[in-house]
């Protein structure tokens, strides 16, 4: 679909701003590499070949005797002798030489006999954001070729947490600071396009809905109501929806009285219509400015309750419980960097790209 005339001119603004541009890239594969994090960073392998047959393990729960092992459980495909019913064709005697029987099936053939080889298609990573690695030693475990970014406190692997912990930055962000500024603008359109005592009532509420202890709220609910993604989203939303509305309410109380709103309300054009179509893209410049602000802010204030241990449940891959994770093991240094490089480049990127989005949306600049 080709853009307007107008959207290009702001495309090309956005495109003249070099630290956005390349910010809006590096965010969008960074983005795009961690949405299908199942991929990238698992404990279970992509695509399984066993005697002529393909096995998706990623979906789908297989028991071990799918693969000639004895247990009705799920196979734990990094263990050797499972391995080894995989490659070999369920061969008996994975059970008693596994390494040896891999080495020798590497030809197709074992003990002169052929086998139905079979093979394993794994993620770079292969492990899960809660897989607890087989390393000696005590837990945290530096850097090595097994582990980039070393295990946190609990054995599990970093960088697999940082891959699995970006996209739940990332998409907990984009959700509420949608359901935010579909709520703050609605609210500000109708307080600053209709005024009177309709502004008078909204601000009030707003002043007493604002005023009220969000942190105290979630202890509550958290004291009663399980630890969820969801939960914590409405809450955000609940009390996070007012940060649009003071730009907006100010941007419809000073278009309301020009010229063509007024010509629009002659012509008999619905408000909704005057208020949407019209005004609001007028508007947009202010309310573009501050959604870096809510964006930002969500993050941090994601990042704090993790922290603190009121945020998502403690097995989810977050960064702000990784961040505790540092505070609680001062002798592992690589915790701590690794939060604190994951926030500053997310946020870092994030304000360089919303900067290019203002300056495209403004008008000094897209009708010069």
């Amino acid at each position: 679909m080709a853009l307007s005339p107008l959207n290009q001119r702001r495309w090309r603004n956005f495109r003249s701003n070099g630290r956005a541009y390349w910010s809006l890239i590096i965010f969008s594969l960074l983005f795009l590499i961690t949405l299908p994090a199942e991929f990238v960073a698992n404990d279970k392998p992509i695509l399984v070949q066993y005697r002529g047959e393909f096995y998706t393990p990623i979906f789908n729960f297989y028991p071990e005797t799918a693969f000639g092992g004895d247990f009705a459980t799920e196979a734990i495909y990094s263990d050797p002798e499972v391995e080894c019913l995989i490659i070999s064709g369920g061969l008996e005697d994975c059970f008693d030489d596994p390494d040896g029987i891999i080495e020798d099936a590497a030809d197709g053939v074992v003990d002169g006999a052929d086998i139905a080889k079979g093979w394993t298609l794994w993620p770079l990573i292969p492990y899960s954001y809660d897989t607890p690695v087989d390393r000696p030693g005590a837990a945290p475990l530096p850097p090595n070729e097994q582990n980039l970014l070393g295990t946190d406190g609990t054995k599990r692997d970093v960088l697999a947490r940082v891959i699995y912990g970006f996209r739940l930055s990332v998409l907990f962000t984009l959700i509420v600071t949608f359901f935010c500024s579909v709520i703050g603008i609605f609210a500000g359109a109708i307080q600053g396009y209709f005024g009177g005592l309709t502004d008078l009532i909204l601000q009030r509420i707003i002043e007493i809905w604002a005023a009220t202890p969000s942190l105290y709220v979630i202890i509550i609910l958290f004291a009663i109501l399980p630890r969820s993604f969801w939960l914590l989203v409405g809450i955000l939303v609940f009390f996070g929806w007012m940060a649009l509305v003071g730009v907006v309410r100010a941007e419809f109380l000073r278009a309301r009285n020009l010229e063509y709103v007024r010509a629009a309300k002659a012509l008999g054009v619905s408000n909704l219509t005057i208020m949407f179509r019209h005004m609001l893209p007028n508007a947009m410049v202010a309310t573009v400015t501050f959604l870096p602000f809510i964006i930002t802010g969500t993050i941090g204030t994601l990042a704090g309750l993790d922290f603190l241990g009121f945020g998502l449940p403690s097995s989810a891959p977050s960064l702000g419980e990784m961040t505790l994770q540092a505070k609680q093991n001062l002798q592992a240094p690589w915790l701590a960097f690794t939060a604190f490089f994951a926030f500053a480049i997310m946020l870092s990127l994030l304000v360089f790209i919303f900067e290019g989005v203002r300056d495209a949306f403004d008008p000094r600049k897209t009708f010069s």
